[in-house]
């Protein structure tokens, strides 16, 4: 595959490209690609996911059974393998890259690393020397106690090393909390029960996540040296969000923050995903407080928070995603301010339907993503209302009113 240049789908020319978890984000990544004219295969655990229903083809696997995926890939020769997901059997992704069967997007590496709290971790902090939260690791429930007591202290936060969405995390405020902290983790934890981190927790005024893109050539139309040339860096204006349990309920760009910090952010940024390297998007995380900036986490992927991005960024982080792993030109640039937030299953049930679309589509500026999810839960995450507005306290008020107009009820 020639970076810049395009093939035609479903002919022997096509520029296929095969993305590894197609939920709500990878519904959009494949969107972006096809747009440019890529084939695109959709893979996930479950079928009908929401990139199925717009891929030329979709396979059910279980990701991290690292055979299975082999078999896959090498039936569907893709050039370009695109983790959306964490759950994936990243040992083979290594083996997949370094054999030549596919490019691995960011890398594969990046891939190994992010999927385990440890190991993007240590790498920021032991390798990088970005400043973290404390932290250490334990493997039973007397070894995080003793974490606590040697240093950690209360209150402080419990993930397991391996899940997402804030699955199995909780906060500690006495040690009271701990056994039922252990607990939770263990059953929250992407591979079942094991290894978790307890990090001291930082007196942060928010976070923020960084939107780092490293694409091929010269940002804007007027800027010809570069383009097709070496991977740049660029950013995305920074995105404030709210959390509950460790899971994203609204965010909105820009978020307002003194020039020390945003610099500092962004300095944080590039170190890690330079050490990475690849080629696409990188939702970084990061804690403020004044102009004092701490590391959290990275994903190699399109974030959560940056789904405000379909209303504020001329390119969404989806397209520049696209671009970037093509080896195409981007524009990081902010065109609007505005907002998101989440609009939840609020019921469990299969085939469920939506109600109040066209009220909340009636609040001004905004727009709604419904993903298309086949089966709905409490807190599962069905869709999401996005808006636009004068000032980042408008846009939110608008985006959490559309939200609310939406009402998840049982289908037909």
């Amino acid at each position: 595959m020639r970076l810049g240049t395009i093939g035609t789908p479903l002919s022997p020319s096509a520029t296929r490209v095969m993305l590894l978890g197609s939920g709500e984000l990878g519904k959009e990544v494949i969107i972006a690609l096809q747009r440019l004219g890529c084939e695109v295969i959709a893979v996930d655990r479950y079928a009908d996911a929401p990139g199925m229903q717009v891929a030329h083809r979709s396979h059910v696997i279980s990701m991290t059974d690292g055979a299975a995926l082999r078999a896959l890939l090498e039936k569907e020769k893709p050039q370009l393998v695109v983790p959306e997901i964490e759950a994936i059997a990243t040992e083979m992704l290594v083996e997949i890259e370094q054999a030549g069967l596919a490019e691995v997007i960011p890398t594969a590496r990046a891939a190994r690393l992010t999927m385990n709290r440890e190991g993007i971790r240590r790498l920021a902090a032991e390798e990088l020397g970005l400043p973290t939260s404390p932290y250490r690791f334990a493997d039973s429930l007397d070894e995080l106690q003793a974490a606590i007591d040697s240093g950690i202290a209360y209150p402080c936060i419990v993930k397991p090393v391996m899940s997402s969405s804030g699955k199995g995390q909780s906060l500690i405020r006495t040690a009271a909390d701990v056994k039922q902290a252990w607990d939770y983790a263990q059953s929250g934890g992407r591979t079942g029960q094991g290894r978790v981190i307890v990090e001291g927790f930082i007196d942060f005024d928010y976070e923020i996540t960084q939107l780092t893109v490293r694409a091929r050539g010269a940002q804007g139309a007027d800027q010809k040296e570069g383009a097709g040339g070496a991977v740049e860096t660029f950013f995305c204006d920074p995105i404030g969000h709210v959390q509950v349990n460790g899971d994203y309920v609204e965010s909105w760009q820009p978020m307002a923050m003194s020039a020390v910090a945003l610099q500092k952010s962004r300095d944080i940024a590039a170190k890690i995903t330079g050490n990475l390297g690849g080629r696409g998007i990188f939702g970084v995380e990061l804690f403020i407080k004044g102009d004092d900036v701490w590391f959290s986490e990275v994903s190699p992927r399109p974030h959560d928070t940056g789904l405000v991005t379909l209303a504020t960024q001329r390119q969404s982080e989806f397209e520049l995603h696209a671009r970037a792993i093509l080896g195409l030109p981007v524009d990081a640039s902010l065109r609007e301010t505005g907002a998101s937030a989440v609009i939840y299953g609020g019921l469990e049930e299969k085939g469920i339907a939506f109600e109040g679309v066209a009220e909340a589509l009636a609040v001004p500026g905004s727009d709604l993503r419904l993903f298309g999810k086949p089966e709905s839960f409490l807190k599962r995450r069905m869709g999401v209302a996005v808006a636009t507005g004068a000032t980042t306290d408008e846009a939110r008020a608008r985006a959490k009113l559309a939200a609310s107009r939406v009402k998840p009820v049982k289908g037909n």
